[in-house]
Order: structure tokens, then C-alpha cells, then sequence
């Protein structure tokens, strides 16, 4: 299992344009094929910066899974809507693995 983790720079501005992106992308991703772990507006600090996190079987499943995100009228919906308010400015895909597991549980005092 590998974690695609996107940062986003997005127009300050255009916030609620970047919010209804996440909302149609929590619509979309999952019925392609990825696990959608959420996607995450600025709220304090930075104005600028937004994430997007999935996993996802492999970089072979990632590819079948962006053929259909393509091919997803929803998906192209949402690039479109994405280019004519151009409130993304900067997009950069991370693959990541876990590297922590297996996880202590918390124990409470």
C-alpha cells in the first residue's frame, strides 16, 4: 500500500472554489478505486496551503485508477472547473509508504 499525499498552494481567495474541488473529489476518488483518507483547507497559519491524501495498492494501480479518474464525468468535471476558476496554483504528488506500523495503542494515565 503506498499514500499518495498532494500539496496544494491555492489562491487565498478562492477558498470555497478549493472546498467544493475536496467535496467532488471525496465524491469521485473513492468510486475510481482509491482509499480516500480526506482532503484539508487551511484553517490557521498558512492561507495557502491544502492537502489531498489517498491510498492506493501500488504505482501500477495508481495508473489504472488515474485512467479512470479521467474517464470519471465527475473527474472531468471537476478539472475543468478546477482550470476556468484557477484557484490551484501549485499541485505536488508525494508517494509515501508507512513506515511506522505497527502503531503502540495510546494508553490512557
Amino acid at each position: 500500500m503506498i499514500t499518495c499525499f498532494i500539496r496544494y498552494h491555492i489562491d487565498p481567495t478562492k477558498k470555497p472554489q478549493f472546498e467544493e474541488y475536496a467535496r467532488n473529489w471525496g465524491q469521485a476518488i473513492p468510486r475510481c478505486g482509491a482509499d480516500l483518507i480526506g482532503y484539508f483547507a487551511p484553517h490557521e497559519g498558512s492561507a495557502t496551503l491544502a492537502y489531498g491524501i489517498y491510498n492506493i495498492e501500488s504505482l501500477a494501480a495508481y495508473e489504472t485508477y488515474r485512467g479512470r479518474l479521467a474517464g470519471d464525468p465527475l473527474g472531468r468535471e471537476n478539472y475543468a472547473f478546477a482550470m476556468k476558476e484557477k484557484f490551484l496554483l501549485r499541485e505536488d504528488r508525494t508517494f509515501l509508504k508507512l513506515a511506522s506500523a505497527p502503531h503502540s495503542p495510546m494508553v490512557n494515565p
